[in-house]
């Protein structure tokens, strides 16, 4: 299973900096800490956290889950949960492997049943740590993960629905995909997309992982890419089919769309940001998907978005230029953060003029094309330090007005225009 999966290597950096051990105090701010002792860990799981400098009153709490052969530390480094935390003040939880494939367990039969065993009550622990140290917020509890970690997400939404209020799953496969009853780790048929059920099935195995329960389920966002060759593209379908069943809602999507070149975003029992299910396909994209920007999305998905600190009015500047021919146009946009927090992940909204059609861009990635634009950034472009500014811009047919929008929103909050 290592061996299938070390690939991911390459993708997330797995340099480990240095942790701050702690047991019952708070931990300290703003740097990764391990803390220990935090209750029930059957399977020997490290806890490690990030709490930032401003954390807020009743934090929300989101559990990022790593991939075979990563650890808590690993994905700290290679994600950007930790400065989306220091935006937004929330809490992030770490959890880390120690047996030696360093893969979560998402097989056992104590993996896949509410407390009985295993990694996800030792997660479960993690959380209750957090809730009692930060008196965190109970409703603002989430997941997420990438590969491994994405099938241990799945496995925790159907273990713990009474606690997380969604989730995020980059790369995984169904609730009870990757059962074994031998202890294996690794389930070949489920990883070659060759285990299929209908919806009512997959979503009676999540029903069955806590008996008896009628509550409240989590909602879901799903990724995966297209060549995926490690846990292969059908088990997206099956993931679909299995949280759309749960969560009572129709097969047919409420909104298809392409927030971003080659994916595919359908979303399930209603059209917002906040859908029931939300699930992006990636055309072309193998098993190592996850890039800079999707944690962000993941958090629009969340509902994290005004859990904390944001850009304030005032606090960002946007200069827009137009050059314009007969019938098209060039505009060039200056983004410039004035507050005194680094910005992690940005949309900027605005209006373009009557008659006017975006026609390509560079920067960023906008949509729709007319009208009310959302902006939003590429990879490489997504953190603006205090004082710093990125440039994008586009190009645009349109039938007289050649002139640049007069108002922009950085994150929502309205922005002063120069």
């Amino acid at each position: 299973m290592v061996a299938v999966l070390l690939p991911l290597l390459a993708a997330v950096s797995l340099t480990a900096p240095p942790a701050v051990a702690a047991t019952r105090a708070a931990v300290p701010t703003a740097t990764l800490t391990e803390v220990t002792n935090f209750g029930a860990n059957p399977s020997n799981l490290q806890m490690y956290l990030y709490v930032p400098a401003g954390v807020t009153a009743h934090p929300a709490v989101v559990v990022a889950v790593h991939y075979c052969t990563g650890s808590g530390p690993a994905m700290y480094n290679g994600t950007e949960w930790a400065q989306l935390a220091d935006t937004y003040g929330f809490v992030v939880i770490y959890p880390s492997v120690t047996r030696a494939s360093r893969c979560f367990d998402v097989s056992s039969p104590q993996a896949l049943k509410r407390g009985g065993g295993s990694d996800p009550v030792g997660i479960k622990s993690m959380i209750d740590w957090v809730t009692r140290t930060y008196s965190a917020d109970t409703g603002k509890i989430f997941a997420t993960g990438i590969s491994s970690g994405a099938m241990m997400t799945n496995v925790l939404l159907g273990d713990y629905p009474d606690v997380f209020a969604a989730g995020a799953a980059f790369s995984g496969v169904p609730f009870g995909c990757f059962a074994t009853t031998d202890g294996s780790e690794w389930n070949s048929a489920c990883a070659n997309g060759t285990v299929t059920h209908t919806p009512r099935e997959w979503g009676d195995l999540v029903r069955g992982a806590y008996p008896g329960y009628t509550g409240r389920r989590p909602r879901m966002q799903l990724w995966h890419g297209t060549d995926d060759a490690t846990l292969r593209y059908p088990n997206f379908g099956e993931e679909i089919k299995q949280w759309t069943d749960v969560l009572g809602v129709g097969q047919t999507p409420a909104a298809t769309d392409t927030p971003a070149s080659g994916w595919t975003r359908t979303r399930y029992g209603s059209t917002g940001d906040q859908a029931p299910v939300e699930a992006i396909s990636l055309q072309g994209v193998g098993h190592n998907l996850y890039t800079y920007g999707m944690a962000s999305r993941a958090l629009t998905f969340f509902g994290l978005g005004a859990s904390g600190p944001v850009p304030q009015p005032g606090a960002c500047r946007v200069t827009a230029t137009t050059s314009a021919w007969s019938t098209g146009l060039t505009a060039s946009v200056t983004v410039t953060n004035t507050g005194t927090t680094t910005i992690n992940g940005w949309q900027l909204g605005f209006t373009l003029p009557a008659g006017q059609t975006i026609t390509n861009g560079w920067g960023a990635t906008y949509a729709p094309s007319s009208g009310g634009v959302t902006a939003t950034d590429a990879s490489y472009d997504g953190t603006i330090a205090p004082n710093a500014s990125v440039s994008i811009g586009y190009q645009a047919n349109h039938t007289g007005n050649s002139a640049a929008p007069a108002a922009f929103t950085l994150n929502g909050t309205a922005c002063t225009a120069s």
